[in-house]
C-alpha cells in the first residue's frame, strides 16, 4: 500500500536555474541531480527527508516525446512550467499492483528504471503507472532499490537531519491539486492506486482529503482555465517561530508554495 508522497515533478526550462530560484526564494537547497538518459530528461532534487521535489527539464525532446515521463513534463513545460505529476512510495510493488489490478486498476506491469548521478553512481527503482499520466491523473507507484545509490542507511540518516537555508529540516505536509470534477478524480485515485477513501476536508471549499502515511492529498474544486496550479504545503522544523506560523507563501514555477513552522 502507498505509504507516503515520494516526490512531485515540477517541469522547468532549466533545472539548475530553478534550483537557484528555490534556494533564493523558498530557502530550499537542491543537493541531488541526474539524468534519465533513455527518457530524455534531467533533474535537480530538493530532498525533504526521504521525499523530494524533482525539478525536471527536457534534455532530448524526441526521446521525451516518446517516454511516459517526458510527455507530461513537456506538456507542463510548454504551458510555461509547473506541476506535471507525482509519485507515491510503496513497498512490495509487485504484490500491490497484482492486488490493485484484481480490484479493477489499470496499472501497467512494474518496470525498472535508473538515473545516473553526476558522480557516476546509479539510482535504481521499480515503478508502475497507468496508461495516462498528468497533473489530474493518479500518481505512479515507485519502490526504490535500497541497495543502490541514495537509499543506504547512511544516506537516509543524513537526509533526516539535513538543514535547509530556510532554517531547519523541511518535510512535505499537503499536496493540493485542483480538479474540475472532484468526485471523478478521487474515484480514480482509489481505483487506480488504492489511495482513499477521501473525506470532506477541514478547509471546506468542497475539497476532499486522503491520508497517505504522514502526508495529506487534497483534491479541490477548480474551474479555472489554463494549467492546473498545485499548492504544495511544507513544514520546517527548528525555527524560532511558533508552530503553524507561515514563513513562506508565494508562487514559483507555476505552483503555490506554503511553508509553515512545525
Amino acid at each position: 500500500m502507498a505509504h507516503a508522497i515520494d516526490h512531485v515533478l515540477i517541469a522547468c526550462p532549466d533545472p539548475d536555474q530553478a534550483a537557484g530560484e528555490f534556494e533564493a526564494q523558498l530557502g530550499l537547497l537542491a543537493t541531488g541531480a541526474g539524468r534519465h538518459t533513455a527518457l530524455g530528461t534531467f533533474n535537480r532534487l530538493i530532498w525533504l527527508g526521504d521525499s523530494f521535489i524533482e525539478l525536471i527539464g527536457i534534455e532530448a525532446r524526441k526521446l521525451a516525446e516518446a517516454s511516459w515521463v517526458g510527455r507530461p513534463v513537456l506538456q507542463a513545460a510548454d504551458a510555461g512550467g509547473g506541476f506535471a505529476m507525482w509519485a507515491a512510495a510503496t513497498r512490495g510493488i509487485h504484490e500491490e499492483v497484482a492486488a490493485l489490478r484484481a480490484a479493477g486498476s489499470d496499472l501497467g506491469d512494474p518496470t525498472t528504471g535508473e538515473r545516473v548521478r553526476p558522480d557516476g553512481r546509479i539510482v535504481r527503482w521499480t515503478l508502475a503507472q497507468a496508461p495516462a499520466m498528468g497533473p489530474l491523473e493518479p500518481p505512479f507507484l515507485i519502490e526504490h532499490d535500497m541497495t543502490a545509490a541514495e537509499w543506504s542507511e547512511a544516506e537516509q540518516a543524513e537526509r533526516a537531519v539535513q538543514r535547509h537555508p530556510i532554517g531547519g529540516p523541511v518535510r512535505f505536509e499537503t499536496l493540493e491539486l485542483p480538479a474540475p470534477d472532484v468526485p471523478l478524480v478521487t474515484r480514480r485515485y482509489l481505483r487506480t492506486v488504492g489511495i482513499g477513501p477521501f473525506r470532506p476536508s477541514l478547509v471546506g471549499r468542497g475539497a476532499r482529503d486522503a491520508t497517505i502515511g504522514p502526508h495529506t492529498i487534497r483534491i479541490a474544486p477548480s474551474h479555472a482555465d489554463g494549467w492546473p496550479v498545485a499548492t504544495i504545503q511544507l513544514k520546517v522544523g527548528g525555527t524560532a517561530e511558533p508552530d503553524g506560523t507561515v514563513v513562506r507563501d508565494l508562487e514559483l514555477l507555476g505552483c503555490h508554495w506554503v511553508i509553515r513552522a512545525g
